[in-house]
């Protein structure tokens, strides 16, 4: 996954959605534009500017066997692997698995690692959350989970799906409405100049109180 272009607007309040005041930036855009590589450079940067921020979250990856992509893993900033989904894993238990496309999607596996990565600590300084997408929200767990920051006072930079056929997930649709989102749209022309505009806004808000 890689790197993308520049519409940031504040999403729009609606009354209720969500407690909490929150301070959440969306990176969002069509598949292969680049929104992973865009949260991973700015990981990069927020270590180098502050070496003792504390970083959790996870970022996902495709799974390639022989060219072909088979599946989806996910990777914690301090490199632990989980499956996440696969199109080539045939057994009993994962006939139970749900699925998206050709894809099965592993909840225990995704949860084992992902769950404990979004529980807030008292020296957690940034949440990243790569992505909040339908396989990831198979899980009963994890919206909770991020709810559950958003009504802390710890930033969260997480990275959404644009709408399929004009129709938007509802737990995204609830992100984009929270009164402390901002939205990033990502494309192919202005996705190298995004950085310079997300990075300095993130970095506003780890600065506040």
């Amino acid at each position: 996954m890689e790197l993308g272009s520049v519409s940031a607007a504040h999403g729009s309040v609606e009354s209720g959605t969500m407690a909490g005041v929150g301070k959440c930036i969306l990176v969002t855009g069509p598949p292969g534009v680049g929104k992973t590589t865009l949260i991973m450079r700015i990981c990069e940067n927020l270590k180098l500017s502050n070496p003792n921020i504390k970083l959790q979250g996870f970022y996902s990856q495709e799974i390639r066997q022989g060219g072909e992509r088979v599946g989806f893993e996910v990777v914690t900033l301090d490199g632990r692997r989980a499956r996440l989904a696969s199109s080539t894993i045939s057994s009993p238990e994962s006939r139970q698995w749900p699925a998206v496309g050709k894809y099965k999607v592993d909840i225990a596996s995704f949860e084992s690692l992902v769950l404990p990565e979004l529980k807030i600590r008292e020296d957690t300084g940034l949440f990243i959350v790569d992505e909040v997408g339908k396989m990831e929200l198979f899980s009963s767990y994890f919206f909770p989970a991020i709810l559950n920051i958003l009504q802390s006072n710890i930033p969260l930079l997480a990275t959404v799906p644009i709408p399929k056929f004009g129709k938007d997930i509802p737990a995204v649709v609830r992100l984009k409405n929270h009164p402390g989102a901002t939205i990033f749209t990502l494309d192919k022309s202005n996705r190298d100049a995004m950085k310079d505009r997300i990075y300095p806004q993130l970095a506003g808000m780890l600065l506040k109180p």
